[in-house]
């Protein structure tokens, strides 16, 4: 998670006195979101029918036997494209014939595996998070299987080997899918692709059964409220009370960084800390140790010194030695600083808490110590100016402008949770349909407990000339308090939450012909720089006038305008009778 930036100027804990941050920063946007909680209203009133997304493919709410149904039938249409492809013979190769179907194919498919995938994310139902791991489990299988297929790289390769290309981005794009059959193995002897396969079907699965048992840790640890002291009272209240007075602290990222930032009490930070470290550790230590060797196998049998080799090739440094270079470069530049920084650090800590060893546990804690202590930056007074609902109208307007978008809510879209909020994206000039995302923000029980952008549906253009439109999804972890509405976000998770609106946006802006190479598909150098660069509009003053509002005024606003546009709606509502 991102720190506060040391640029911060101080925010007292209350406005000034004739304070206009209201209609200066947020104004519009406040306006702008009570007009659509109004109209969300009314339309809810007159409209049960959930609406379908016009162009997208990506499927809602489907049941635990729906989703496996689901993977099987996606598994069945791939693999008789598959047979289609190998079945063309080597001198009669076509783009038609060849490329295409494999191109439309995952096209296609992405979203359905997506419909079957996702869940396990999201879903409110355990049985339904399974049905979704198992499926997915199944189809991973069968892509893995699909890139092993010899009859089907020989035609690829026989058809590259004919130069007959229909542009750059088709040649690219064959080029990728070579590429992935060879880091396969399949340019290898038999004896040799045939052991290069065995250990690819060890790796997939030591690397499932890893992550999902970190998906699934329910671990946590109790705590009496003074061992959390420092810790603000609206994030106890988030925490699940138990008996005898104990909170309880999960191995969840949000509750992690909280305690870890803010609580005073070292040995609660060092317990949360080890037990975060320690997650699944009695059966992923086993997974970990077994991964390693089975990937050291792997890569030598396809002529690579070991893994970290093979999995650079892909990247620009291409090789561990010039990772290696880079970072002790980096270090012998840095070493004399940080050495300088880190004395800065134990030292407070041992004004704070007396001669005890400093832990990586300490570092976020009294990396905020300083921050306040130079740049006299109160984080508690801070976070009052940003209310989550005016962050994301401030979010939008931004992006809106930047970009030259329109975004519109789509009050009456089928959704998993009563959180989630959909919306359409245009473009601004042509009016163009660019794509659509859901926004599921708040925590609860069985989501995925990271801030993420979820690819649902890719761009990409049919053979026969449509443009199939993308659609993303942005899972946050922010806390919910009543009706949503005064939700405070720390600087860094208005900073996260940026960032991942920074890949939402770059998802559904790009125009790339090929799924492949749609979306967030790109080379792996590049895929954070877009959401990187966009992070830091953060920082600019222009920017925070439009996310920041104290907290108590955008309350009192938006409740006046509630109240004024309910009135409206339930005099429309009579108009009508």
């Amino acid at each position: 998670m991102e720190s506060e930036g040391n640029g911060e100027k101080k925010m007292s804990s209350k406005p000034k006195k004739g304070s206009n941050i209201i209609p200066l920063t947020g104004a519009a946007a406040l306006l702008t979101l009570a007009v659509s909680l109004a109209i969300t209203a009314i339309n809810n009133r007159r409209n049960s029918k959930k609406k379908d997304l016009r162009g997208c493919n990506f499927r809602v709410n489907l049941s635990a036997s729906e989703i496996l149904k689901l993977a099987d039938r996606i598994i069945a249409k791939s693999k008789e494209v598959h047979d289609a492809v190998a079945s063309v013979p080597l001198d009669k190769v076509t783009y038609k014939n060849v490329i295409s179907p494999l191109a439309e194919l995952e096209a296609q498919q992405f979203p359905l595996a997506q419909s079957c995938v996702v869940p396990k994310l999201v879903s409110t139902s355990d049985k339904v998070r399974k049905a979704s791991a198992e499926a997915e489990k199944k189809i991973d299988a069968h892509s893995s299987s699909c890139s092993k297929r010899e009859d089907v790289y020989l035609v690829v390769k026989a058809f590259a080997a004919k130069g007959e290309w229909m542009g750059p981005e088709a040649r690219h794009y064959v080029h990728c899918l070579i590429r992935d059959f060879e880091r396969n193995g399949l340019n290898l002897t038999a004896t040799k692709r045939e052991e290069v396969q065995r250990l690819r079907a060890q790796i997939d699965e030591l690397s499932f059964q890893y992550v999902q048992n970190l998906n699934d840790d329910s671990t946590y640890l109790l705590f009496r409220e003074n061992e959390l002291a420092g810790v603000p009272t609206e994030f106890l209240k988030t925490l699940e009370e138990v008996e005898n007075g104990t909170f309880k602290v999960t191995s969840k990222s949000h509750h992690v960084a909280a305690v870890l930032e803010l609580c005073k009490i070292g040995k609660t930070r060092r317990l949360v800390a080890m037990a975060y470290g320690k997650r699944c550790a009695n059966v992923n230590l086993s997974i970990m140790e077994d991964l390693v060797q089975v990937r050291h196998k792997f890569a030598r049998l396809l002529g690579y010194s070991h893994y970290a080799d093979y999995a650079l090739n892909l990247r620009m440094a291409k090789t561990s030695s010039k990772v290696l270079e880079f970072l002790e470069d980096l270090s012998s530049s840095l070493s004399n600083l940080a050495n300088k920084e880190l004395a800065v650090l134990k030292e407070l800590k041992k004004q704070e808490e007396g001669e005890l060893p400093f832990g990586v546990e300490d570092l976020l804690y009294y990396v905020k110590k300083v921050e306040q202590q130079d740049f006299d930056v109160d984080f508690g007074a801070l976070k009052q100016y940003f209310p989550v609902n005016l962050v994301l109208s401030g979010i939008f307007k931004i992006f809106q402008d930047l970009f030259g978008l329109r975004f519109e809510e789509i009050v009456d879209a089928d959704v998993w949770h009563s959180d989630v909020q959909v919306f359409s994206v245009f473009d601004l000039s042509s009016g163009e349909l660019l794509g659509y995302f859901y926004l599921d923000m708040y925590t609860r029980e069985g989501k995925y407990g990271q801030t993420c952008m979820v690819s649902l549906q890719n761009g990409s253009v049919e053979f026969s000339g449509t443009r199939q439109i993308p659609v993303a999804l942005l899972i946050s972890q922010l806390q919910k308090d009543i009706c949503g509405i005064s939700s405070l976000l720390r600087f860094s998770e208005v900073v996260s939450l940026f960032h991942e609106f920074g890949h939402v946006v770059q998802h559904l802006c790009n125009r790339a012909s090929f799924a492949r190479l749609s979306g967030l598909r790109v080379d792996p150098d590049f895929v954070e720089i877009p959401a990187q660069v966009l992070e830091n509009w953060c920082y600019e003053s222009f920017s925070l006038k439009l996310i920041s509002g104290f907290h108590q005024v955008f309350l009192i606003k938006l409740y006046i305008l509630l109240k004024m546009l309910t009135l409206l709606s339930y005099s429309s509502i009579f108009i009508q009778r």
